[in-house]
């Protein structure tokens, strides 16, 4: 059985859809950035057949097995509430494979692997966010573009602590994300803690079909130059084709420079990324090696003659996973601009193997490289130009409980206050959080602006409406420094 033989199935999104390498979490759960490739229908248990057409070899069993089978009689027949036979089987892959302390490798029952299946296809319900598990906390990996994680300001590396109040302590990621998921219409309270703060807040999302279009494109002029932005939220079943046209769209219309946006983008399948950096990559170089257990690396070529010959960027940030990171370092060593944050770092490889009753084993199998041979794996690819956002893309929402906010207060609402004021054109004169009397005349000119009773004090509707007001900017994008920066490389 020659496993890098089998490199087209590979899937590069990680766990569950909440995509970090996480989980989906649509109706769905929807898949993070794990890499995984299918090798058929067939109960591995027995015989089948990879993709190649070899036998897969038939499971054995070591002497020692008569234990667990022991432990099994004794549970199924003697527990004072009962088991039942598939949640004692369920219950037993899903501890070995927990043995092995590898966040990508899981256990996926029916119902997780029809969800999963839906979340390829690119066609989900749920708060369309991506998570995984990061130091046994369920952490938010991407929003994906439009989905209701992203208008409600969902961010990369968010925690999610609770769910409807209810606390995710002891909770898998599977466990997590079926809290989460639900039909469109239905709202769900997730309480986050977010990086550099330390109070909890809470936010409510109404579930909502989960757009399925993952290319958007556009042409800008800068000093006088044509360029194209192309920006791949996912990598899909259609997003190769749909960006391949896209291209050709942008260079028939004279692009003179292109920058490639793939923030946020938690990964996809990997004949995606194939496919679009075969776009980019000379056939000299590759654009990934796969490596198995034994050290036996395989690299795979386009039959690209040459680079495109006009100037191009690739913009990433810390919600760029897998899938991405391929398309990121392959830029990266072929001479390109990598603009904007250190990316997720995933550099593992996963097999989905079916059980025979449509349930799945998730299992680590590989290690991607990049053409040189360098590992990202819990590194991430890094920016050859670093360039952060704004400070009020990094606020959190801003909860009055008691008292409000006001003058000669101080604290770390207060100083969130500050920096969304700032973020939108007021001028609260500092924000360090001391509440002074600058800071009091920008939220009576927030309030007078946005139809609210001009006090100078933050109560609860100003908050809610500051936070709004915020949100709506970072997706407007009129501050964004990071594609200001990718824009000005490529013409440099």
């Amino acid at each position: 059985m020659k496993w890098n033989k089998v490199h087209i199935g590979l899937i590069l999104i990680g766990a569950l859809l909440l995509g970090f390498a996480g989980a989906y979490i649509g109706v769905t759960l929807a898949q993070s950035n794990e890499d995984t490739q299918l090798i058929g229908d067939n109960n591995i248990a027995g015989n089948s057949q990879d993709e190649s057409g070899e036998e897969l070899e038939e499971a054995t069993l070591p002497e020692s097995w008569s234990k667990v089978a022991q432990a099994y009689n004794l549970i199924k027949n003697n527990y004072l509430e009962g088991a039942e036979e598939q949640q004692l089987i369920e219950g037993a892959i899903q501890g070995m494979l927990e043995t092995l302390g590898d966040p990508y490798s899981s256990y996926m029952d029916v119902e997780t692997m029809d969800q999963f299946n839906e979340q390829i296809e690119s066609s989900f319900e749920g708060i369309g966010a991506e998570v995984s598990m990061v130091n046994g906390v369920v952490t938010i990996v991407s929003p994906i573009k439009n989905s209701p994680a992203e208008k409600v300001g969902l961010r990369p590396n968010d925690q999610v602590l609770e769910v409807d109040g209810e606390s995710l302590e002891g909770y898998d990621l599977n466990e997590a994300v079926a809290k989460i998921r639900g039909e469109k219409g239905t709202e769900v309270v997730l309480t986050i803690v977010r990086q550099g703060t330390s109070e909890p807040f809470e936010v409510t999302i109404k579930r909502d079909t989960i757009p399925i279009e993952t290319v958007h494109s556009e042409m800008k002029t800068i000093d006088g130059q044509k360029t194209g932005v192309i920006e791949i939220t996912n990598f899909a079943e259609t997003t190769s084709k749909e960006f391949e046209t896209q291209l050709k769209a942008l260079e028939e219309d004279g692009m003179e420079g292109l920058v490639i946006d793939v923030r946020g983008n938690p990964g996809g399948l990997l004949s995606s990324i194939e496919e679009i950096l075969s776009l980019f990559v000379p056939k000299d170089t590759p654009y990934i090696q796969i490596e198995d257990q034994n050290g036996n690396k395989t690299p795979y070529y386009s039959d690209l003659d040459k680079k495109k010959d006009y100037p191009i960027s690739v913009l990433v940030d810390e919600g760029s996973a897998s899938a991405s990171e391929i398309l990121a370092v392959a830029m990266k060593e072929i001479g390109y601009d990598i603009v904007g944050n250190t990316t997720f770092g995933k550099g593992t490889v996963q097999q989905a193997v079916p059980l025979g009753d449509g349930s799945t084993v998730k299992l680590t199998f590989f290690k991607w490289l990049s053409p040189e041979g360098n590992w990202i794996h819990e590194k991430g690819v890094e920016p050859t130009v670093k360039v952060e956002q704004p400070k009020y893309y990094y606020t959190t929402p801003i909860q009055i409980e008691d008292e409000l906010l006001e003058y000669d207060q101080s604290g770390s609402k207060i100083e969130n206050v500050q920096v969304m004021l700032d973020g939108l054109g007021y001028e609260p004169g500092r924000t360090d959080g001391y509440f002074n009397r600058e800071t009091e005349e920008a939220v009576k000119a927030f309030q007078e602006d946005n139809g609210l009773k001009v006090t100078g004090k933050v109560d609860q509707e100003t908050a809610g409406m500051l936070e709004t007001k915020i949100i709506e900017h970072i997706r407007s994008g009129e501050d964004d420094l990071q594609l200001d920066k990718a824009l000005e490389v490529v013409h440099q």
